[in-house]
């Protein structure tokens, strides 16, 4: 039985997978290396975050982006974006480098078993695990706009679906959304030769600034601050404050989660997009029906008007919604038992990202309602990847040594035991 397994082997899970066997832990890794990078955005896509804030973690701080690229003779450089293939590589790097051998398989199941866990692969025997933590990234939550759901599914995709976009090259495509992910996804479209729509609820588009120096006057640094989320305050309380942000109220955290940095282009795209990108804002969907191979959208103007939209394809760049009922892998009745937190129903967690459920520990996009908006972002790995072990290592310690541990575990109670309401800091 091992002490820990992390389901997931992204920018999260190989970060907490590194603090764990640092710590002693007897630890597995399940999930596919770097996926949603690898696998679930376009080629030409770039890293929208600073090189400097962008480190997977390791607990003796080594290993980090700048030192991958410096192997590589790639600058890593503050201000200059970095090609997402470049952060991919650097993700496989690391896992070589800082965690354990990464097993390439899908999970299918976490299910109670006595005092811990039984995880089911698709590939293989079941294991055993005393406490497991879910990093399972973003792809289990893809979300689509309601209008959308009754096209046949050849009619229209999410914008992470797609690793090549020169299948479109001479197709009208509607684009839906404004954040990073729309704006880039349209222009590269554009680039592929299609002909792109942008359609978004909002009035306007939001555009990040060109980012300040590094290297600044006191009172320039003081007054606008960097931070691993960008600068001012409000972005460095995010970045480094995600143990305050769980000590508010839920209902707080869960807006501040949902409405916080929330969708803007980044500087470097901007001229891109508005030379080739014809956009539609404050224009609703509020209908979607097939036209034989084609869809037409109808939209809503901002003056209440009808606006038909015929094209070729539909690219949804809405995001991710994430929430427990929407994780398939874990049980059913384990995730009608965990305790949430609002209407999408994430879980509640300790200060060390353990649920309610002993032994049962999170990572990633659902701890943004209990951490913050840090959670949605590569920065966010390094506060969680030290809290979490830290709280797999109380949950052993406080249970006893067991038979058959792989490293430095000890027993969890049965499940239900100790349930936990409120959680000491």
């Amino acid at each position: 039985m091992e002490d820990l397994v992390v389901v997931g082997a992204g920018p999260y899970g190989l970060s907490v997978a590194a603090h764990a066997a640092a710590a002693g832990l007897g630890v597995r890794v399940l999930g596919r290396p770097m996926a949603s990078w690898r696998d679930h955005m376009p080629d030409g896509m770039y890293l929208k975050s600073e090189p400097w804030s962008s480190n997977l973690s390791a607990p003796d701080g080594r290993h980090t982006l700048a030192d991958y690229c410096a192997t590589r003779g790639i600058p890593a450089e503050h201000g200059t974006p970095l090609p997402i293939g470049t952060f991919s590589a650097y993700g496989l790097w690391f896992a070589r480098q800082a965690a354990p051998p990464v097993e390439e398989v899908t999970v299918t199941d976490v299910t109670p078993q006595g005092s811990g866990f039984r995880i089911t692969t698709a590939e293989g025997e079941p294991l055993l695990a005393r406490t497991v933590a879910l990093a399972v990234g973003v792809m289990p939550f893809v979300n689509h706009p309601p209008a959308l759901r009754e096209l046949p599914p050849t009619h229209y995709s999410h914008s992470s679906g797609h690793r090549d976009l020169t299948r479109f090259a001479g197709q009208e495509v509607a684009v839906l959304g404004a954040g990073q992910a729309a704006l880039e996804t349209a222009a590269l479209l554009a680039e592929a030769g299609a002909r792109p729509c942008l359609v978004a609820r909002r009035s306007r588009l939001r555009w990040n600034t060109l980012p300040q120096p590094l290297e600044r006057p006191l009172t320039r640094a003081l007054r606008d601050p960097h931070s691993g989320l960008g600068t001012g305050w409000r972005s460095w309380a995010w970045s480094e404050l995600p143990w305050a942000v769980r000590r508010l109220p839920a209902a707080t955290r869960e807006r501040i989660a949902a409405t916080e940095l929330g969708p803007a282009g980044a500087w470097w795209l901007r001229d891109r997009f508005e030379r080739q990108v014809p956009a539609l804002m404050g224009h609703a969907l509020h209908r979607a029906v097939p036209a034989g191979d084609r869809t037409r959208l109808g939209l809503t103007s901002p003056a209440g008007e009808s606006v038909v939209l015929d094209v070729a394809h539909v690219i949804a760049a809405t995001g991710f919604s994430p929430g427990l009922g929407r994780l398939g892998l874990l049980d059913a009745g384990l995730r009608t038992a965990v305790d949430t937190v609002g209407e999408a129903g994430t879980p509640e967690l300790s200060p060390y990202f353990e649920s309610s459920w002993p032994g049962l520990f999170f990572a990633g996009l659902l701890t943004a309602p209990s951490f913050g908006p840090s959670m949605r972002f590569v920065h966010g790995a390094g506060f969680t990847a030290g809290r979490l072990v830290r709280g797999v290592r109380r949950r052993l310690r406080a249970q006893g040594p067991l038979p058959g541990s792989t490293g430095a575990g000890s027993a969890l109670r049965g499940p239900g035991a100790g349930r936990q309401k409120t959680y000491p800091v």
